[in-house]
């Protein structure tokens, strides 16, 4: 008996050996995947927490995504330097014209909220939009000034000069915020604009909401505006905005979602234009969106219709991203609200599933 196991003992090491380096050979042809992408902060905590979870599920497939704001990550879409890029403000006209193809996929709906470092005071500040906008116009220059102070009775605003930070890099956040503030002042509308850049009349810049969170947290009597979830995890002051139902709201993503569905917003074909989409816009004029945050938006993913136009593109790759992007937009919504985005209702999957279905690599489809 001893003499069997003597002999079969040699030949089940050179069994297991051999399945051994087959398995490693496979599964190291199948991490060459990496899916690069880059573009807004805004939405970077959950694909950051995306590319983490996924990549557990598919160990051959490693997302890399660089968060430098929306107006860089259009840049290196437009530039074909990414497989794909992330923006919270849809492709203007011209810029899709330089990049023609290109499909937006919204993937998150999230709020852009004012923060502010008041020693000794707690959220909650209420602003009216007016009020924001004259702060950023340099109008109001004081904490204590008479209109805060009068919407705000129970705080003891300070006498102290009100230092503004803003974002100095392209920014969906930016376009975001001005567009609000675009529809509240028509100072600002005529002045200043909507924009991922402005010419902006004052502040400090910060880059990134990263940026701007540490620069507001690090300057006593500041204020600045990011995407909530920086609020949150930096545990900053933020306060309450006025919607046009005349309420103080709490940015939640309870009055994100509410802002969502009290949106009149019909989303276009995934490759038609989608300049004129805005959650903030329609409910710029909505006295009847009780509950609803007003400064709310999309944030998409763009990705070429046809593939192959990519460099280094290959047939692997593109499935392995079309896979990446049905997930995101189903599997994937389960993290959202974890990181205090609102996950995408129904009716947006389904349009995504639609959307999704168009990508091509050398004109075939990969999602059937």
């Amino acid at each position: 008996m001893k003499t069997i196991y003597k002999a079969i003992i040699p030949i089940v090491i050179i069994a297991i050996v051999v399945t051994s380096v087959f398995a490693y050979q496979y599964l190291s042809t199948e991490q060459a995947i990496t899916l690069n992408g880059a573009g807004a902060t805004f939405p970077f905590p959950l694909i950051d927490k995306w590319a983490a979870e996924y990549h557990k599920i598919k160990p051959n497939v490693q997302v890399n995504y660089q968060g430098i704001g929306s107006g860089g990550g259009i840049q290196q879409h437009t530039e074909k330097t990414v497989y794909f890029a992330a923006s919270d403000a849809p492709l203007t006209e011209a810029q899709a014209a330089n990049a023609t193809n290109t499909l937006h996929i919204p993937i998150t709906i999230g709020g852009v909220v004012p923060i502010y470092n008041l020693p000794g005071i707690p959220k909650g500040l209420k602003f009216t939009g007016e009020i924001l906008a004259d702060i950023y116009l340099g109008k109001i220059i004081v904490w204590n000034d008479a209109r805060l102070t009068a919407i705000n009775p129970d705080i003891n605003l300070p006498n102290q000069a009100i230092v503004v930070v803003r974002r100095s890099d392209g920014s969906g956040t930016t376009f975001i915020w001005t567009s609000y503030l675009s529809n509240v002042s028509p100072e600002w509308k005529n002045n200043v604009g909507r924009g991922t850049s402005v010419n902006w009349p004052t502040g400090l810049g910060g880059k990134g909401n990263d940026g701007v969170a540490a620069l507001v947290q690090q300057t006593p009597y500041s204020i600045g505006y990011v995407e909530f979830t920086y609020a949150k995890k930096n545990n900053l002051t933020y306060g309450h905005v006025q919607n046009a139902a005349g309420e103080f709201i709490e940015p939640s993503i309870g009055s994100f979602a509410k802002a969502a569905e009290y949106a009149a917003v019909t989303l276009p074909r995934g490759d038609a234009s989608w300049s004129k989409v805005s959650i903030v816009d329609s409910l710029a004029n909505n006295t009847q969106a009780h509950g609803a945050y007003p400064i709310t938006s999309f944030s998409y993913i763009l990705v070429y219709k046809e593939l192959n136009v990519l460099p280094n593109m290959n047939e692997a790759a593109a499935k392995a991203l079309v896979d990446f992007l049905w997930w995101a937009v189903h599997e994937g919504q389960n993290y959202a609200a974890d990181l205090y985005y609102v996950p995408l209702p129904s009716s947006v999957v389904a349009h995504n599933e639609e959307t999704i279905r168009l990508i091509k690599f050398n004109g075939q489809q990969i999602r059937k």
